[in-house]
């Protein structure tokens, strides 16, 4: 199969769809579509329904992708050149020292060079995630994305959409002093603030106790966030009132500071898959994830992003090792060799 997408919920829930693809301005009132774009928005019909949709339960992942007829890819990674990620951290906390910027997130990119085997065969792994994760990916010949996301942009069921806050890491080993770093602090209110504020424009919201999410190797602070609408919610239009948020964007959401970012995402080569929105619709019930923790490639090329918020408080020797944890952790997740 060289033409499909595929989604997974985080109860193991999985779904494989097979090209060629309809696409489309809006989601289907009834029947099954996957979502895609770039994190531009720039696709206008960014809804496709499959040619034939299959369910999957785990056993029957690589019957139907063919992923173990294939080789394990090996691939040798480049890690991003610091200075360009450093003087983007400079100029950015330059911003928010001087009151112009609360928060930015640059994009860092290791590339890589295929050595041997296939990166379809990444299917398998991203599938077998842990519970938890929303996993996603996109295949077509001879380039492709695929990852496993902790993070929700939306779920809607009529009126009632939940959401989530997931911004501020913690350090390897470091979790109990977490919940005391005013950075990581700051940097997860931020989007708290930015949703709530979004979201109050809609209908009823409610938000949890900031908490704490493991996912992966890694500890994020975590605010579920609820809004009860008077009106079925519409996805197609969720999608650009919320994206980006504040944990993969950057505050305020102007255009000034928006073309700043693209600027910055250009520059380090962030793929354009990476921060933006996937999902699937099925039976009304839209589920839209954040595309992180994940790779695409480009016949031979591969591209490892990682993301990380600055704010105030940012230092960058935390951030670049932050970076670093945040893609080996995909790595990990992937079954590869090799640190990136």
């Amino acid at each position: 199969m060289r033409d499909f997408a595929l989604f997974r919920l985080p109860d193991g829930s999985a779904w494989i769809g097979e090209g060629p693809f309809e696409a489309c301005e809006q989601a289907p009132t009834d029947g099954a579509a996957f979502y895609w774009n770039d994190f531009e928005l720039s696709e206008k019909r960014p809804w496709r329904c499959p040619a034939r949709l299959i369910q999957l339960r785990g056993d029957e992942v690589a019957a139907v992708t063919g992923a173990l007829d294939l080789p394990r890819p090996r691939v040798c990674w480049t890690q991003p050149e610091t200075e360009w990620v450093k003087m983007g951290f400079r100029r950015i906390r330059r911003d928010v020292r001087a009151g112009r910027l609360g928060k930015m997130v640059p994009v860092a990119t290791a590339s890589g060079q295929l050595l041997e085997g296939a990166w379809q065969r990444l299917v398998e792994p991203v599938l077998a995630a842990p519970e938890g994760f929303w996993c996603y990916g996109r295949v077509q010949d001879e380039a492709g994305f695929l990852g496993a996301t902790p993070e929700l942009l939306f779920r809607s069921d009529g009126g009632e959409v939940t959401t989530m806050a997931l911004a501020g890491t913690a350090k390897p080993g470091h979790d109990v002093e977490f919940l005391e770093d005013l950075k990581e602090i700051e940097e997860h209110e931020l989007v708290v603030a930015y949703l709530m504020e979004r979201l109050e424009q809609l209908g009823q919201v409610e938000k949890s106790a900031r908490g704490t999410l493991a996912a992966g190797g890694l500890t994020h602070f975590q605010t579920h966030v609820r809004l009860s609408m008077d009106y079925p919610a519409d996805p197609t239009s969720l999608v650009p009132w919320l994206h980006p948020t504040p944990a993969v964007g950057c505050l305020p959401r102007t255009e000034e500071w928006l073309a700043v970012l693209r600027e910055y995402r250009a520059r380090l080569r962030a793929p354009g898959f990476f921060g933006a929105p996937f999902g699937f619709i099925q039976g009304g019930i839209c589920h839209m994830v954040v595309a992180i923790r994940g790779l695409g490639w480009q016949g031979a090329e591969g591209m490892l992003p990682s993301g990380c918020g600055i704010v105030g408080g940012s230092a960058f020797d935390h951030e670049w090792r932050e970076l670093q944890i945040k893609r080996q952790a995909v790595l990990e997740m992937l079954n590869l060799d090799g640190g990136a």
